[in-house]
């Protein structure tokens, strides 16, 4: 097996801050980006330099969402709940106080937007109409991370208390809590078959859990220095990725947690602070970083023929 090969296309630069959080965009050459600077920026592949602002907004950013087969974002909005942007008349077309605390992360299922933030709180938000269907108090510490499963119809939820929760999405109770970390769940993300669930944590460690055994842990491994803060899966479901608090991405088989490449400054002009946030996509391949250091990295990922 011939070795990954990475390969540095763009540092995309313009944020006045930090930039917390990245979406996908409608079509796989596109996508968005936000940060502590509130500016919501639409990025196209194709022409990485020339980067569009879509929104500007007084506080920092943490989440980031664009709805499925429309022109709409959600932007977790610090302090003042969500945002909804059209980002393609620059306009924003409501918005909805939530919580005062911090929002970070935002997913879709069906009509819902699933909600995660800094008090605990999980919201459903029926999005057609743009109310509150549901708010599930879980924990006391920060919901911080949210991964659906598609098969089950139910959503895990990483929390600060150390514990991952699995919720049912169709009335909303709790099916599983696994103690899963030392510290701070910050990452979750289903493989491909959604077979395994796997976790990122402040503690540095990442673990694989096994669904059909209702979430008994599967695989362990030291994977950074410092926190996890993202992980995403390769559009062939075969590879995933983590970006860290220790400056790194790393590339990683997902089958067997099996580490394959390390992204860092000295071998390949990496982030020089806090990776926080990674989307792969299908254009190419291509891996986006995001960071403390106000950039935005593209990543031409050359993984090894079978």
């Amino acid at each position: 097996m011939s070795p990954i090969k990475v390969e540095k296309l763009h540092s995309l630069t313009g944020h006045r801050d930090c930039v917390y959080t990245l979406a996908a965009a409608d079509r796989s050459d596109h996508f968005f980006s936000a940060g502590g600077d509130g500016m919501v920026v639409r990025w196209d592949l194709n022409h990485p330099e020339e980067g569009e602002l879509i929104a500007k907004l007084p506080n920092s950013i943490y989440a980031l969402h664009a709805i499925p087969n429309s022109n709409l974002l959600i932007a977790g909005h610090n302090y003042e709940g969500i945002h909804v942007l059209d980002w393609k008349s620059k306009k924003e077309v409501s918005s909805l106080k939530l919580s005062s605390s911090a929002i970070f992360d935002i997913k879709s299922f069906g009509n819902d937007l699933l909600i995660v933030s800094g008090d605990g709180m999980l919201t459903i938000v029926d999005f057609k109409n743009l109310v509150v269907k549901k708010k599930l108090l879980v924990s006391d510490k920060n919901a911080r991370a949210l991964a659906i499963n598609l098969i089950a119809d139910e959503v895990a939820v990483g929390f600060s208390d150390h514990f991952i929760r699995v919720i049912s999405l169709s009335n909303y109770q709790v099916k599983y809590e696994v103690k899963a970390h030392q510290s701070s769940v910050f990452a979750l993300s289903y493989t491909s078959d959604y077979k395994f669930l796997i976790s990122g944590s402040r503690d540095a460690r990442l673990k694989a859990w096994e669904v059909a055994s209702g979430y008994k842990q599967a695989g362990e491994v030291a994977a950074h220095l410092f926190a996890i803060n993202h992980i995403a899966v390769s559009p062939s479901g075969e590879h995933f990725a983590t970006g860290s608090m220790d400056k790194s991405i790393k590339i990683w088989k997902a089958d067997e947690l099996k580490l394959l490449k390390v992204i860092d400054k000295a071998r390949h002009a990496g982030h020089g602070t806090s990776v926080n946030k990674l989307l792969w996509t299908s254009f190419n391949n291509q891996l986006i970083s995001a960071s403390d250091d106000r950039t935005v990295s593209v990543w031409d990922i050359h993984l090894p023929s079978p």
